[in-house]
């Protein structure tokens, strides 16, 4: 062999070589770019997580977990439909929930905290409206 053909075979060597480079170089781009994207995305995802739980947490220990809670928001819309008020049995109903007597002590001590609260009143016994002072 001569000096030119070996010179043209690393010429077309080098070629082939820098294009592979090229392409390698622009798949750890777009492997950065979606690497960097994910990791934002778990990072959204763990700051969410911490949120929930600090949220959920502070539902259950605040001073007036009424006004959170979706529960809460339920029982009161469905007093504000009665102006008389209502026993919890009739509540669990309005819910669609099944009066069970679990179910109706639980209802019973939601009305209870929110009586605590001064969210609600519980003029005569086992009957449940809303504060006119609160609406």
């Amino acid at each position: 062999m001569n000096l030119p053909t070996v010179l043209d075979l690393i010429a077309g060597r080098e070629t082939t070589t820098r294009q592979r480079a090229d392409q390698l170089r622009e798949q750890i781009t777009a492997l950065t770019e979606e690497l960097a994207r994910l990791d934002g995305e778990l990072a959204d995802l763990a700051t969410t997580r911490t949120t929930l739980r600090t949220l959920a947490a502070a539902e259950f220990t605040a001073d007036d977990p009424t006004i959170a809670s979706g529960p809460y928001q339920q029982i009161l819309h469905i007093l504000s439909t009665a102006p008389t008020g209502r026993r919890a049995k009739g509540i669990c109903l309005a819910l669609g929930v099944e009066p069970l007597p679990k179910h109706v002590e639980g209802t019973r001590a939601k009305l209870k905290r929110m009586v605590n609260h001064n969210v609600l009143t519980e003029n005569e016994p086992g009957v449940f409206a809303l504060n006119p002072k609160r609406t």
